[in-house]
């Protein structure tokens, strides 16, 4: 009888590593971080065990940490106290993710820093952008206007990526156009440009304190029975001038993720999200189960398309891979 025998690239471990098909390093991953106001300051999320809220200072610690495991970026999130409808807080010069950048800079070389640039975490609606009159629909261009500012901002202070997620049309663009004006022409995008309103965000909103106060985020978010348009948002991304293209969440949307790679020539990144995160913590019945089921999805995910993975497993995923 003739047949193919293929289980002699399975037949040990040795074999197994040498024949892979798919790789992945810490050098791939990026570790999502909630920075709080204050100092010596460790407060953790239920919702996702594991992860805390951190002031500045033991935020420089841990990324110190995280760096000695092989993680090189990191993506920063800003829990704001001073809340109001226009998210004056986002920009200001003194803000929470503005000295954060700073810090991190400061003490820490080798380090890549993302920031994200949203409004939700620091309007007292809880929604990603500028309110029109009749309050309840955002204002898309005057949302452009302040989605700019912040990112500005973020550049000053030393950041190395912004990354707009708020899904406004004409975001990057917007945000290009006054970095390059300000002589910030080094400083890329790191594009949310396929995010699906997805019910796998629930964890992060504990986190940043961002649940809207009212509706949904579905007019501007992407509705998950869709894969072409996100193939047009991303499209649209890089010519306006996005380094990186996201899509957001991972797991329920590799195929996004595989199209994408098919599509087009850029880096291509996937943000393994709160819920995500949660599901598996809560599954998983040790720590070694928990390390087989981490790379495994990450794994996957890479075999997908993306060229990097944002995860909150970034920090045990890089020491597991050492």
């Amino acid at each position: 009888m003739r047949f193919v025998r293929l289980r002699k690239n399975r037949i040990n471990q040795r074999i197994r590593d040498l024949s892979s098909e798919t790789r992945i390093s810490a050098g791939d991953l990026v570790m999502p971080y909630f920075v709080i106001e204050g100092k010596h300051k460790v407060k953790p999320i239920k919702s996702m065990p594991g992860i805390s809220r951190l002031s500045i200072d033991n935020l420089v610690r841990d990324i110190k940490e995280a760096g000695r495991s092989g993680v090189r970026s990191v993506l920063l999130f800003g829990v704001c106290d001073k809340k109001d409808k226009f998210g004056l807080e986002a920009y200001s010069e003194t803000g929470i993710v503005q000295r954060a950048v700073a810090a991190v800079k400061k003490n820490i070389k080798d380090i890549t820093v993302i920031t994200d640039v949203c409004l939700c975490g620091y309007t007292s609606h809880g929604h990603c952008g500028i309110l029109k009159a009749q309050g309840d629909i955002i204002d898309n261009d005057k949302t452009l206007e302040i989605l700019a500012k912040i990112a500005f901002s973020h550049a000053e202070a030393g950041a190395d990526f912004v990354a707009p997620s708020a899904m406004m049309d004409g975001q990057v663009k917007a945000i290009r156009e006054v970095l390059d004006r300000n002589n910030f022409k080094a400083v890329k995008i790191f594009a949310y440009s396929a995010k699906y309103a997805s019910n796998f965000y629930w964890p992060f909103r504990d986190a940043m304190g961002s649940s809207p106060r009212f509706g949904d985020r579905k007019d501007h978010q992407m509705d998950f029975r869709n894969s072409d348009e996100a193939l047009k948002e991303i499209s649209e991304d890089i010519k306006e001038g996005a380094s990186v293209v996201m899509v957001k969440p991972a797991l329920a949307y590799l195929d996004i993720i595989s199209r994408a790679r098919q599509a087009f020539n850029v880096p291509i990144a996937a943000y393994n999200v709160s819920g995500e995160y949660a599901l598996l913590k809560n599954y998983s019945q040790n720590r070694e189960s928990e390390k087989k089921l981490v790379l495994e999805i990450l794994t996957g995910i890479k075999r997908a398309g993306s060229d990097i993975i944002i995860t909150y497993h970034a920090k045990e995923a890089a020491r597991w891979l050492k």
